[in-house]
């Protein structure tokens, strides 16, 4: 049996315009609380991270997890008032500090009195990074120029190998996968206090290659279809080629995924939003390929007037075949 993506392509364009009018309200949101539409890391903005975690071998210092309100406490008092505080670590042993620049005087008056307050910390796992606002700008930067870039190069790479509207619904199709993945991170920075940094750029690049691929894929085959078969109607054209490549974009997407979540569940701390970015924008990169992308295709054909399409090549018009 058949399964036919045109047939209930309204649900699947309500599904994708719930999830970006939500990605879109929590950005917004975001940037009325934090003044950007995601919670911007070091890398970006600059300033000083420190990140300590107790010595669980010191006696009686693991027995509780470490509480928010005593490490604000200690950082209001220091005069870092607009600090970002989390707590991290397995059992909530571990915090992260995002403030202000800090000169060496300042960090170190700040973890006696955090050690002080909540108790022995571990050197071997401390880490301290400063960040200067200009790289933080000139970072930012070069991560827009350099998507930018690639969403040029693929329309022009799509419209010069397809048609230019092959190219439109692609990039729409596109950008449809990033706005869901920075909601989702947008989200997450509201009500858990995730930040992105350079490595989510390098993800949302590798995401629109993803998606770009799954979807050329489908377009292949519709072009295959429309060769073989050139009176067929555009939705008919649209559902075989969808089904034909249905497998091979589900088992290669499953297997990426089961891939990412290993990353994500073992890679660290470093490496587990970065996996976490490339799992929602993969998996809406699949998606946005199966029922957007080539559900749109067959809309804007049909609203053409092409919902049947016909190759010239296909009719012989030459004066020896009118003769015979």
């Amino acid at each position: 049996m058949k399964f036919s993506v045109i047939k209930r392509r309204r649900l699947w364009w309500t599904i994708s315009a719930t999830l970006m009018l939500v990605s879109i309200v929590a950005m917004v949101i975001s940037w009325q609380q934090l003044g950007a539409p995601l919670r911007p890391s070091l890398d970006f903005v600059g300033g000083t991270r420190l990140q300590f975690e107790r010595d669980c071998t010191q006696p009686n210092s693991c027995t509780q997890p470490i509480e928010i309100s005593d490490v604000r406490e200690v950082v209001d008092a220091e005069k870092l008032n607009n600090s970002s505080i989390q707590v991290v670590g397995q059992k909530q042993q571990g915090i992260s500090i995002r403030t202000k620049t800090l000169n060496v005087e300042q960090r170190t008056r700040l973890q006696t009195a955090l050690s002080e307050k909540i108790g022995v910390f571990n050197p071997k796992v401390t880490q301290i990074d400063t960040v200067g606002p200009t790289l933080g700008r000139q970072l930012f930067s070069q991560g827009l120029l350099a998507l930018v870039v690639s969403f040029a190069g693929i329309v022009i790479y799509l419209s010069v190998r397809f048609q230019v509207d092959y190219a439109v619904i692609a990039i729409l199709a596109l950008f449809h996968d990033v706005l869901i993945t920075l909601g989702v991170f947008s989200i997450l920075g509201l009500v858990a206090g995730i930040e992105v940094d350079s490595l989510f750029v390098v993800a949302i690049l590798t995401i629109t290659g993803f998606s770009v691929t799954d979807t050329v894929v489908i377009y292949d085959r519709i072009r295959e279809i429309l060769n073989q078969h050139p009176g067929d109607r555009i939705d008919k054209v649209v559902n075989d080629a969808t089904n034909q490549t249905l497998t091979r974009s589900i088992n290669t997407t499953l297997t990426v995924l089961l891939t990412l979540f290993s990353l994500f569940l073992f890679g660290g701390e470093t490496l587990r939003n970065f996996a976490l970015a490339l799992i929602v924008g993969f998996a809406m990169g699949a998606y946005s390929s199966i029922f957007i992308a080539s559900t749109l295709l067959a809309w804007w054909r049909e609203r053409k007037g092409e919902s049947q399409v016909v190759s010239t090549e296909s009719i012989d018009t030459s004066p020896s075949s009118q003769d015979g």
